[in-house]
């Protein structure tokens, strides 16, 4: 298991920018805009974190932290503004099985073989996401419906 990135949400992009990296010290190393879903994500970098970011894939580097800026205005209240963390995994399907059989409740399935949501005591979401290439889609993964909110 390798540690990837906490998303948390923000109300003002620039206002976020200004605070985690001219006044904090973090550094964007990616940024994704979808037109299309009306978001912004923005990943930071700590200064001493370089190298270890640098030996990551593109699309996975870490350690992180991700802004996301909905476009649409949502008070999303205290609870809302931590979205989640996140972790690559060596086996998506064996670890979700794991933790179904431990209780845990998985909200969101892995049903494309690379990403699974499930959720802490605390209620925190934790997002799960298959190391190098998904897996095949499979059961009981492929039918299994998402269950309350991540």
């Amino acid at each position: 298991m390798r540690y990837l990135h906490t998303m948390l949400r923000v109300r003002n992009l620039d206002d976020a920018l200004d605070f985690y990296c001219n006044k904090l010290g973090l550094k964007e190393v990616r940024r994704r805009v979808d037109e299309k879903n009306k978001y912004t994500l923005v990943f930071l970098e700590a200064p001493g974190d370089d190298e270890l970011v640098a030996k990551g894939p593109a699309a996975r580097q870490a350690p992180l932290v991700e802004l996301t800026y909905n476009w649409d205005s949502e008070d999303y209240g205290e609870a809302r503004y931590f979205g989640h963390l996140a972790y690559e995994v060596d086996d998506i399907y064996a670890l979700c099985e794991r933790l179904m059989k431990a209780g845990v409740t998985i909200n969101r399935p892995p049903r494309d073989g690379n990403m699974a949501f499930v959720r802490s005591p605390d209620k925190h979401s934790i997002e799960l996401l298959q190391k190098g290439n998904p897996l095949p889609p499979k059961e009981p993964w492929l039918s299994m419906p998402n269950v309350g909110k991540w």
